[in-house]
């Protein structure tokens, strides 16, 4: 939204050209996201502190481990708001791989709140199976690459590639 902010007001003044670049994006990008992870990182810590959001801690683990019990989970969301409100205030979101990008992010997030979830609620320390995990975020990459998706593979055709899926052995890790 900042590019296209920039872009217009680049007609009133040139300085604002230099938002364009993207090694500058990049680093403001990640400084966004540092400042929105120290902002709202202790909110969030102290939202889930308070509806008791703990992880519970495995039997069969190091006896280490037991000082976690109760130490708050579900960080990866913090990680998540930082990323996605930094790429979309720095992103050119008009370049699909951005929008790719997200979606996988979106996706893989999304595994790792099933497998939170399941620590949490369900009570269960083991989460999510490795298998069902990895069988999972195989096929959304498989999809995500060049010429995973119907639409990728068209353009490749109509460029004149020869292209042939492969699925690279994530039908292994199913079940």
């Amino acid at each position: 939204m900042l590019l296209w902010l920039a872009e217009y007001l680049a007609q009133y003044h040139s300085g604002f050209l230099v938002v364009q670049y993207i090694t500058l994006r990049g680093i403001l990008s990640v400084l966004t996201a540092l400042f929105i992870a120290f902002w709202v990182g202790p909110i969030m810590i102290r939202k889930l502190q308070e509806k008791q959001v703990g992880q519970a801690i495995r039997d069969d683990g190091p006896k280490s481990h037991l000082s976690k019990a109760g130490t708050p989970t579900m960080g990866g969301a913090l990680i998540l708001v930082a990323i996605v409100i930094s790429t979309l205030l720095w992103g050119d979101l008009e370049n699909r791989f951005v929008w790719i990008t997200l979606g996988v992010l979106f996706i893989f997030g999304a595994v790792g709140w099933v497998d939170d979830w399941r620590k949490v609620v369900e009570k269960n320390p083991r989460g999510l199976p490795a298998r069902w995990k990895y069988c999972r975020l195989c096929l959304v990459l498989h999809r995500a690459k060049p010429g995973g998706n119907p639409v990728d593979r068209a353009l490749l055709q109509e460029r004149g590639h020869q292209h042939g899926l492969v699925l690279h052995r994530a039908h292994l890790f199913c079940d």
